[in-house]
């Protein structure tokens, strides 16, 4: 039985069936259930989830302003992933270019460094995604 997180980002994208074919056939998302009446699907991968839902075009009180590519401006998405490396080839393989490359970063929290390789790239709408593979955490040098 699926179990919600607290949190799950839904977006608004143009095309149901092309999000679905880059997160699902080039990223690895499963499809863990689908509304195809309403051109609506939830997502998990690896304990994330998000729902996407296709744009009708109506009046609608969850739009909060007009919807212009690229999607979801001022917002990133950073989502935990087992291998960084092999995301990117899947994502290279099928045509996409990464918007940052692969880096090591290491992030304070208080006396604690967590670090990531991570990776940015757009989705087919233009929502910004950070892919993070964990590096396990080192003291804060002093």
């Amino acid at each position: 039985m699926l179990v919600m997180n607290p949190l799950v980002p839904e977006m608004i994208v143009s095309d149901l069936s092309r999000s679905l074919h880059f997160y699902c056939e080039v990223l690895g998302f499963k499809i863990e259930y689908q509304r195809p009446e309403h051109l609506f699907a939830f997502l998990s991968f690896h304990g994330s989830q998000l729902m996407l839902e296709q744009d009708d075009l109506e009046e609608s009180s969850w739009r909060v302003g007009p919807l212009e590519q690229p999607f979801g401006r001022g917002m990133n998405l950073s989502i935990k992933c087992p291998a960084a490396d092999c995301l990117i080839e899947r994502l290279q393989a099928a045509g996409h270019t990464l918007r940052k490359p692969l880096e090591e970063r290491w992030y304070r929290s208080n006396e604690v460094l967590f670090g990531e390789c991570n990776f940015l790239v757009l989705d087919p709408d233009g929502y910004l995604l950070r892919f993070a593979e964990d590096l396990g955490t080192r003291a804060l040098e002093q």
